[in-house]
């Protein structure tokens, strides 16, 4: 079992994760750059159920994706720091931002989706599988 733990910059928010990750995507959609003020976002999705929040409250935020789904960001009131997200398609799973994560020395991304938005710039390991759009979610 893969355990670990993570928050906001301030500190205000910490959570822990007991479980396995479901999956690790890098998303190259604009609402992830523009929710992460960068060129990407990583993620860690792993099962609500495995997912506490140790201290904190966080605040969400709804909108709809190029998917048609509606996706939720939770984050901390305090400092803005995004740390989870789901989907209207997957509410059962989490995606923890891997900025968050204290060490995330173990996170190696097995998928990179909307790639046809990718900067120029990034790179992309050979290992992951590319999609153009969102694909199922893992089971």
């Amino acid at each position: 079992m893969t355990e670990f733990a993570g928050g906001c910059l301030c500190g205000a928010v910490r959570y822990s994760v007991s479980g396995e990750p479901v999956r690790v995507a890098q998303c190259h959609c604009d609402d992830c750059r523009r929710a992460t003020g960068s060129s990407f976002a990583t993620n860690v999705f792993v099962r609500k159920e495995d997912l506490t929040v140790l201290r904190g409250t966080t605040k969400t935020y709804g909108h709809p994706a190029d998917s048609g789904n509606t996706m939720t960001k939770e984050f901390c009131p305090e400092c803005g720091s995004q740390l989870f997200g789901w989907s209207s398609r997957g509410p059962e799973l989490r995606s923890i931002k891997v900025g968050s994560i204290d060490d995330a020395s173990f996170v190696e991304p097995q998928i990179e989706v909307f790639v046809s938005r990718a900067l120029p710039f990034t790179r992309h390991p050979e290992t992951t599988k590319k999609f153009e759009r969102m694909p199922p979610p893992p089971k």
